[in-house]
């Protein structure tokens, strides 16, 4: 009888090892952010996948959204994301990690992240102590754009070179404050933008006062989505990241998030080359 009881107890412990083993295996990340986190994560689940993991994302995400509307949407309790709150979506199982991020036109002018930024990652651990908190240091404004961000008040860069310089020192003030992990997806896109061969340059040929009807400027190693027709009409977004750029800020994350070995990395878009996908794993793993 006692066998029996032991053969039992031994069969329920293994299952239960078993279930906490698969459980382990699962890594479950909540990202708090806007646009810029919606692109950087765009195929982080197929590089995880790649690399035998599994990934649950849960995502709080406002376009356009600033580290004070998330504090404060979160303070209200306002049903913002899909019709949940912040709080509610932050307390619902274990996170095991959690992102913040500011929003890009602010990201430069340090005095933009308190104390929202505080608040926030306040929020995150007393729902959250187990979760490893990051901070997404965004990208530059692509080198030809009509604006660039801010870094002191209404003060804007003058170019990109000068917004990723104000954004880098922001994010790592705040990371050094709070506590946090930068997850550094802007330095990637400035190590491609420095390189003499990957460097992004403006069509000079291009006529931008007379366009030709769904005819575009050259826009070879762009990591932005840059000009492209909408509507019959010639667009332009300097700003967001194209598919190029979103798999830099895939590898970026998955690299700093999940320790993902970069230089092995087989899964790529069509749409990017081999040379340049192969140009941002040896950058990624730099970083």
């Amino acid at each position: 009888m006692l066998s029996k009881f032991r053969t039992g107890l031994f069969i329920l412990l293994s299952i239960c090892i078993t279930v906490q083993a698969q459980d382990d295996k699962k890594i479950r990340l909540f990202i708090i952010g806007n646009s810029f986190s919606q692109n950087a994560a765009t195929f982080l689940p197929q590089l995880a996948e790649e690399g035998g993991m599994e990934l649950e994302l849960g995502r709080a995400e406002l376009g356009g959204c600033s580290l004070e509307r998330h504090w404060k949407l979160a303070e209200s309790g306002e049903k913002a994301y899909k019709g949940k709150s912040l709080r509610e979506m932050l307390a619902d199982g274990r996170w095991d990690i959690v992102t913040i991020q500011q929003y890009s036109l602010l990201s430069g002018d340090p005095n933009t992240y308190e104390p929202y930024a505080r608040k926030l990652v306040e929020l995150i651990r007393s729902l959250q102590p187990g979760a490893k908190i990051f901070i997404h240091q965004i990208w530059a404004y692509r080198n030809d754009a009509k604006a660039f961000g801010k870094i002191k008040g209404d003060e804007r860069a003058k170019n990109a070179e000068e917004m990723h310089r104000h954004v880098r020192a922001a994010y790592h003030k705040a990371a050094a404050e709070l506590g946090l992990t930068i997850i550094p997806t802007g330095d990637a896109f400035r190590a491609m933008d420095a390189s003499r061969k990957w460097h992004y340059n403006k069509d000079t040929t291009y006529s931008f006062d007379a366009p030709q009807a769904g005819r575009l400027p050259d826009q070879t190693n762009s990591l932005h989505v840059g000009y492209i027709w909408r509507e019959g009409k010639l667009a332009f977004d300097a700003n967001h990241a194209n598919t190029a750029g979103c798999y830099l800020g895939s590898l970026v994350w998955y690299r700093t998030l999940l320790g993902g070995k970069v230089k092995k990395v087989k899964f790529k878009p069509e749409t990017v080359s081999a040379p340049m996908a192969k140009k941002f794993r040896q950058v990624v793993a730099k970083l």
